[in-house]
């Protein structure tokens, strides 16, 4: 019998897991683009410099947000340790998309006060 192609296993595996529709779709978008980016190699002949120029990719060519490039990340993991079994190093010389500076609005006494009235 053969072997399910790997999206198949990819789609059982967050199905046993209880992985919502849309995180699904999420997933099996990223590790197609993942395959693509590398020219239709299978993952189980990349490793982690592969996934790092990847993701590096996202964060400086396609100037993607934090959270899409984090997405991108989540996806590969859960390829890489549930469906294919392997434990990546962390991935330290990946660059990764930089998060938007976010600053407390706070108000003083008087602000506070001119609002109330």
């Amino acid at each position: 019998m053969n072997k399910p192609r790997l999206l198949d296993q990819v789609r059982d595996k967050l199905r046993l897991k209880h992985y919502s529709y849309r995180t699904e779709q999420s997933y099996i978008a990223w590790i197609k683009r993942f395959i693509y980016f590398h020219e239709k190699r299978h993952p189980n002949t990349m490793e982690e410099r592969e996934i790092e120029s990847f993701l590096t990719h996202l964060a400086v060519k396609r100037n993607v947000v934090a959270s899409t490039q984090n997405q991108a990340l989540c996806a590969l993991l859960f390829l890489y340790k549930e469906v294919l079994g392997c434990e990546l190093a962390w991935l330290d010389s990946m660059q990764r998309a930089k998060r938007p500076a976010r600053l407390p609005v706070v108000l003083t006494v008087q602000e506070v006060l001119n609002l109330l009235k």
